[in-house]
């Protein structure tokens, strides 16, 4: 391609740009649909109001709040931190539940720009990847361990009768009334991916030779569970522990 050929695919894409915004008046404030779409095929929309001599640019909480629809809280730190990560690298930040930048007249259109992006990667981020779901569940259990004042060693590496080792989420020790529990957190359950858990179950179980209860915290949140993962864990004598209906395993764990 010549330059002139290269030079008309910047104007095609301000064209494009151009085409796909528009604006609208309301409430002291300027509400710009964008081109640019989410997750859902929507539109993402930036607002901006003056505020102190400079102009404000937000998303009014929709990325944060989409995200929490979706069962996932950015409030962990480890979240919080992958978080800010992000946002640092557009010159964006988190004020209260909004994504926010300032600009000024003369960088207006680049911090524009630095919001969208921030939004788009944001929204990809915490959603569409699914090793960080898996770890943010991982995390969500042990903030309901934490919460509820169970004790616990997590991560635990357990030796098994046939010499491997195999790491344990949740090892809360036994206690007076109740023998030590081993919990496990899995984001998606299907038999697949609780086979190397049960796995992991019978060997450790076989080398320890105690008694012990075991308990697997299936996220339920997006998808069913289906009945041939808990006949699964049955039989494996796994109490099958739905996140939705959490509350209902706190005594067991606590006590």
């Amino acid at each position: 391609m010549n330059k002139q050929e290269c030079q008309g695919l910047i104007e095609s894409y301000v064209e494009w740009l151009r085409k796909g915004l528009s604006v609208e008046s309301m409430e002291g404030a300027c509400e710009l649909t964008t081109p640019f779409l989410d997750r859902h095929n929507d539109h993402l929309q930036v607002y901006a109001l003056r505020r102190n001599g400079t102009i404000l640019l937000s998303d009014d909480g929709y990325i944060l709040s989409d995200l929490r629809t979706s069962g996932l809280d950015v409030n962990t730190p480890k979240r919080k931190a992958a978080l800010e990560t992000v946002l640092r690298g557009f010159g964006v930040r988190v004020d209260g539940k909004q994504l926010v930048v300032e600009a000024s007249q003369r960088n207006l259109g680049q911090r524009i720009h630095s919001l969208i992006q921030a939004m788009l990667v944001v929204n990809d981020m915490f959603v569409l990847a699914q090793s960080r779901v898996t770890s943010f569940f991982w995390e969500d259990v042990r903030a309901f361990l934490d919460e509820n004042d169970v004790r616990y060693n997590a991560r635990v590496k357990l030796t098994g009768h046939t010499g491997f080792d195999h790491a344990i989420d949740f090892l809360i020790p036994h206690s007076k009334i109740r023998p030590e529990r081993l919990v496990q957190a899995i984001n998606a359950p299907t038999r697949n991916t609780i086979s190397a858990y049960l796995f992991s179950l019978s060997d450790t179980r076989e080398a320890r030779g105690e008694e012990s209860e075991a308990y697997a915290f299936l996220n339920d949140r997006e998808h069913e569970i289906e009945g041939d993962v808990l006949e699964a864990l049955e039989a494996y004598e796994v109490k099958p522990a739905f996140w939705s209906h959490r509350e209902q395993y706190v005594e067991a764990l606590a006590s």
